[in-house]
């Protein structure tokens, strides 16, 4: 009778231990993935007001990444944030940059250059790797979703 008294009580705390266990896990573990072998990728934006077209851009760590600004209809630059490159293009031509994506995450791409009344709101997005904390924390809102579930279970069949 002691035993099962003492083993009631132990079972949610090794419960508790093992899911943070698994939380701890899933947070700090390396993400097992292969990364690519870097290459070289060519983007062309079309600026015009207010908008880059693309406004979203994808990379891998180490690529070389060359980014062709046409303006379409007035003066229009381009600033990488977290980069410090930038471009300048006049309306009708085109201008290039290139610079290697040597580090990971989101960064905006801006218009530098006054071109209107919606000027601050012309930005676009350089996304550079693999977006793992997205995929860490859905795992971990996966195994809290478990850890609620299971416990639920045990209080209704007590």
């Amino acid at each position: 009778m002691v035993h099962q008294i003492y083993l009631e009580k132990i079972k949610p705390h090794m419960l508790l231990i093992l899911f943070v266990i698994a939380a701890l896990m899933m947070i700090l573990a390396p993400f097992p993935i292969a990364h690519a072998p870097s290459q070289h990728r060519y983007f062309v934006i079309e600026a015009r007001q207010f908008a880059y077209s693309p406004a979203v851009l994808r990379v891998n760590p180490g690529d070389t990444v060359t980014i062709k600004l046409v303006s379409s209809d007035v003066v229009h630059g381009l600033y990488v944030d977290g980069y410090n490159v930038s471009i300048k293009a006049d309306p009708g031509q085109s201008k290039s940059l290139t610079f290697v994506a040597d580090k990971s995450g989101s960064f905006r791409l801006r218009c530098n250059v006054a071109c209107g009344a919606m000027h601050p709101f012309m930005i676009g997005r350089l996304e550079v790797g693999f977006h793992e904390w997205l995929y860490r924390s859905i795992g971990l809102a996966i195994l809290i979703s478990g850890g609620v579930y299971f416990n639920a279970r045990k209080k209704q069949a007590l």
